[in-house]
């Protein structure tokens, strides 16, 4: 009985030499799994840049254009906050899935737009002080 214990032992011993030892054999890898891959991942990055200018432009044209006057600016304002407000999100570029794509929380990125909006809303604190008039007084 002793022998067989031993023999088990030793059996046990050289499996797990076997375990430990196929932790540090290199991982085969075919150069066409490897360069798509790389593919795959470069691909991405011209979109998320894409979408980061997307919502630049976005954001400069909300700024810009609340206190508009003429027709077409004020359009380009309502536009902007229409697609920053709206929940729909069934395309590629809208609010949500841009942020998403960027990391960043759209609904949190959205509360500060729209906080931003209720500070300005006063087109005297958008101007500079030196082209501000007193209006009583």
């Amino acid at each position: 009985m002793k022998m067989e214990t031993g023999t088990r032992s030793a059996r046990s011993d050289y499996a797990g030499e076997d375990k430990v030892a196929f932790l540090f054999q290199p991982d085969t890898v075919l150069s066409e799994q490897y360069f798509e891959n790389l593919r795959r991942k470069t691909y991405f990055e011209p979109e998320k840049r894409l979408m980061l200018a997307v919502l630049e432009d976005a954001i400069r044209c909300y700024q810009d254009n609340l206190h508009a006057r003429t027709s077409k600016r004020r359009r380009l304002f309502d536009e902007t906050e229409e697609w920053i407000v709206t929940a729909a999100d069934d395309y590629v570029f809208s609010f949500r899935h841009v942020c998403e794509a960027l990391g960043l929380s759209a609904d949190y990125l959205r509360q500060g737009m729209l906080r931003w909006k209720q500070r300005n809303q006063n087109p005297l604190a958008a101007m500079p002080l030196g082209h501000q008039t007193k209006l009583a007084g």
